[in-house]
């Protein structure tokens, strides 16, 4: 049977962001999961709220979270270094980076088990825990250290795999915004999550999307510029946008190799309106009339909830499941 699950990320309950300490993260915790578990969710996330900062009382982002623990990466640059990373290709939704590169990158006081442990046992449901490409990450910084793209994505992605070897949710999921808009570095950055996913102890996912700042796509790219990049990847299944995408390029399914699972993104997260179960099934069977409904092994929204309002994301995740009963029959 087709498994429903979620991205990743949900609507900071407003609890925590008003009296934020353990108490009331722990709390949100609890909330996020169980409305994931009422909604009949098979694989439940976090909401990623264990990237919230109870000493800043915000949320880090994608990021930020990842790299401004890394030894070898410092917070503040100089105008120079501003003015140079500015110059860089698609960093236009960001004013200034997370960070500098200036030495060899190490875990430093990342400590992403110690993250996963905060709800690892709030749930009896299958549980996935995602992590942000290095590639994506490798994009975002700058870097006076190693001048090479490469070897600055397959070093950050030694300090993830590392990293996610001591967490042993059931699903790894490396989320990759950026090669979306950029398929001519295919291959580095399937080798930087490839690299990742080898210390997974579970199942391995990878979540593909056109990015949501705003409600807004970011990145300008198309599917079928990527089937080099998916069918180079060594994961279990992917997670694909594919609500908010045009209904033509569904084609590409085809191209992208049978070993690699299909996850695909039957909720848009860039709209309020909630789908009615009829319009998540008639999706899934659009996918199904192409690949085969046997390729399709979950489905789930385009990206994660974080930009919509509570009671939309929590009303979008019910029809999610309804939309899948009513396909499976």
């Amino acid at each position: 049977m087709i498994k429903t699950t979620v991205v990743g990320s949900y609507p900071v309950p407003a609890w925590l962001q008003m009296v934020s300490n353990t108490e009331s993260l722990r709390d949100a915790m609890l909330a996020v999961l169980k409305i994931q578990e009422l909604a009949g969710i098979d694989v439940v996330a976090d909401g990623e709220l264990y990237r919230w900062d109870i000493n800043h009382a915000e949320t880090n982002g994608m990021i930020d979270y990842f790299v401004r623990p890394m030894s070898g990466i410092e917070t503040e640059l100089d105008h120079q270094q501003l003015v140079r990373w500015r110059e860089q290709h698609g960093m236009g939704f960001r004013s200034k980076p997370p960070g500098i590169v200036t030495g060899p990158v190490g875990a430093g006081r990342l400590d992403l088990a110690s993250d996963y442990a905060l709800f690892r046992d709030l749930s009896t449901q299958p549980k996935k825990f995602t992590v942000t490409s290095p590639y994506m990450l490798a994009k975002t910084v700058a870097d006076i250290h190693y001048h090479d793209l490469s070897a600055l994505v397959m070093a950050l992605g030694e300090v993830l795999k590392q990293q996610v070897a001591e967490v042993d949710a059931e699903i790894i999921q490396v989320d990759e915004a950026n090669i979306t808009g950029n398929a001519e570095d295919a291959a580095i950055a399937a080798a930087g999550i490839n690299c990742v996913l080898a210390g997974a102890q579970h199942e391995t996912a990878v979540h593909l999307c056109f990015g949501n700042y705003g409600g807004q796509t970011i990145q300008k790219g198309t599917y079928d510029r990527l089937v080099e990049f998916l069918n180079a990847l060594e994961a279990d299944h992917v997670v694909l946008e594919m609500a908010r995408r045009p209904e033509s390029e569904l084609t590409m399914l085809r191209d992208v190799k049978k070993s690699l699972g299909l996850g695909i993104g039957v909720i848009d997260i860039k709209d309020n309106e909630v789908e009615t179960p009829e319009t998540v099934a008639h999706r899934i069977s659009r996918v199904a009339d192409e690949v085969g409904a046997e390729r399709i092994q979950y489905v789930h929204p385009d990206c994660g909830f974080w930009m919509l309002p509570r009671t939309v994301a929590d009303a979008k995740m019910e029809a999610l499941v309804a939309g899948r009963n009513l396909f499976n029959g």
